[in-house]
């Protein structure tokens, strides 16, 4: 399959660098797209009054 050593080794570093490539793609699209929040703003305006109001 291979005729050295030289060609497997740069065989391997190539499907290497395709999946590091793949991974860097994987992340930067994950991060250009918008989070959810566990919380929206009116969720955490009534959690906060009703610490207020057990205060009281």
């Amino acid at each position: 399959m291979f005729g050295n050593d030289a060609e497997f080794l740069l065989s391997i570093h190539r499907s290497h660098a395709s999946e590091l490539q793949a991974d860097a793609a994987h992340d930067r699209l994950a991060r250009s797209l918008a989070r959810r929040h566990a919380h929206g703003w009116l969720s955490r305006r009534r959690h906060t009054a009703r610490t207020t109001d057990a205060r009281r």
